[in-house]
């Protein structure tokens, strides 16, 4: 895995709204330019990081999208998530200096490179950063809740429904469609990540598409009607 180092400037990211906090002075900002002034570029298919791995650093996603995984006692890889555009990978090796988990690139991307040493260090300089790394890290607990929620309490229907519409929130959030987009993920690795087999996630999509919820060509899949899918999510809410 090849590193490319470049000089990135926070300041002129126009991605710092998404992966780090408003509100910094300029003499605040120049400093983390100074400390998260390299990038990686990661093909498809390769690893950021794998389990084991000595943890030294966060990583901002600048382009490209992500899935973490584990292995299971039997051998099968269970996807524990997602990561995209403007998300933080890398959490999950603070707790014991190694992660816990591989982080493998579902399509060409590049990273920002945070190293913790120094974030933590710059933290304790200026509160705003601080409280932005705690927020990262309550996110990621409120993550774990919803999946085990999904997991735990729902049907197939609610489980992709609830995961079509968390994703097209995601990505709207970094300024694209709200009804329309591409799969970067199998359907099997859906399928890991909502604890569902393979023909239940086509099976389920197939569904959809012969409801008029939602059209798909492949990986393109466009919402036709985002109102059934939180109807089928949360039918109470939308009464």
């Amino acid at each position: 895995m090849d590193a490319q180092t470049i000089k990135v400037a926070c300041s002129s990211c126009n991605l710092r709204e998404l992966c780090l906090p408003m509100g910094l002075n300029p003499d605040e900002m120049d400093k983390l330019d100074r400390v998260i002034s390299t990038r990686k570029r990661i093909k498809r298919g390769q690893s950021l990081f794998s389990v084991g791995d000595k943890f030294t650093s966060l990583y901002a996603v600048r382009s490209g999208f992500f899935k973490t995984c584990v292995t299971t006692a039997d051998g099968r890889d269970q996807v524990t998530g997602f990561q995209m555009t403007g998300e933080i990978i890398g959490m999950d090796g603070i707790v014991s200096d190694h992660h816990s988990c591989d982080a493998i690139a579902l399509e060409d991307a590049e990273v920002c490179i945070m190293p913790f040493d120094q974030v933590e260090e710059l933290s304790r300089e200026f509160t705003t950063l601080q409280h932005h790394v705690h927020k990262i890290l309550s996110r990621e607990i409120v993550r774990e809740h919803g999946v085990m929620l999904l997991l735990g309490s729902m049907r197939a229907e609610e489980r992709l429904a609830a995961f079509l519409l968390n994703l097209v929130q995601r990505l709207h959030a970094r300024g694209f469609s709200q009804s329309e987009f591409v799969l970067r993920m199998t359907r099997e690795e859906i399928g890991s990540y909502l604890g569902m087999k393979l023909e239940t996630v086509s099976r389920t999509f197939s569904k959809f598409a012969e409801d008029g919820i939602i059209e798909v060509k492949q990986r393109h899949v466009q919402i036709k009607n985002v109102d059934a899918l939180r109807q089928i999510v949360n039918p109470q809410a939308c009464i």
